[in-house]
């Protein structure tokens, strides 16, 4: 992680995705992806060090494009 990172929200869902992919590595394949629960995505998120969005700006929309932007991390990495 860079010192200097920039402020992530809900609609940088490949900084998002990236750093999900960082903290889970290979834990998550695609199919374990697309089934985890939005509350614990949801969360993950939140806790990622330079997220700066709220629990209240989040949505199903943003929530599923961060899943498939994740998956995408997934098999860069493959």
């Amino acid at each position: 992680m860079a010192e200097f990172e920039l402020p992530i929200y809900w609609n940088d869902y490949e900084d998002i995705a990236m750093a999900l992919y960082e903290r889970f590595g290979d834990d998550f394949n695609e199919g374990k992806i697309y089934r985890i629960r939005f509350t614990d995505l949801m969360n993950w998120v939140l806790e990622i060090p330079a997220f700066k969005g709220s629990k209240e700006e989040c949505n199903e929309g943003h929530l599923e494009m961060i899943q498939s932007q994740w998956v995408y991390e997934w098999r860069d990495n493959q």
